[in-house]
């Protein structure tokens, strides 16, 4: 009988275990494009423009980077697809304002605060979150964006 040396025997199983992944991702991900194909938006996501014509959001998000934004736009798109949608990825904070959660690349962990009105969601506000309760201004500044809102479309 013919014996493979031990580190042979892991790297053919390691190679063989990288391919094996690799299909499985791809087949996730051409089930993922045909279903997500052919489902309709529930939500559609707005960007909040001041009155200066600033997004901010937006501006926010294209600070960080391209690795950064694809996590956050995946998440959006989950709650633009899958709505309503409940923890991890979106969380109420009350009063009609919630949060989108995301784990970024660094390891950092991505709000965006946002309101549903008309089945729109409109992104109020964007922030790294470095304590572990939402610091009162970050709440604070989505409130007074969201009043605009909502004083706006009356």
């Amino acid at each position: 009988m013919l014996a493979w040396p031990a580190p042979v025997c892991i790297n053919i199983l390691a190679v063989t275990l990288f391919f094996f992944i690799k299909l499985l991702d791809n087949m996730y991900l051409n089930w993922y494009f045909i279903i997500m194909a052919e489902t309709e938006k529930i939500l559609t996501a707005y960007f909040f423009k001041n009155d200066r014509g600033k997004m901010p959001v937006r501006d926010w998000i294209l600070s960080l980077s391209p690795a950064n934004r694809k996590i956050l736009g995946e998440n959006i798109k989950t709650v633009e697809f899958g709505w309503p949608v409940g923890m991890p990825t979106v969380r109420p904070m009350g009063n009609k304002l919630y949060e989108v959660r995301s784990s970024l690349s660094d390891g950092s962990d991505a709000r965006v605060l946002f309101t549903i009105y008309k089945n729109s969601m409109v992104l109020l506000h964007g922030f790294i979150k470095t304590t572990r309760k939402t610091p009162k201004r970050h709440l604070d500044l989505a409130k007074r964006r969201m009043k605009i809102i909502l004083d706006e479309r009356k």
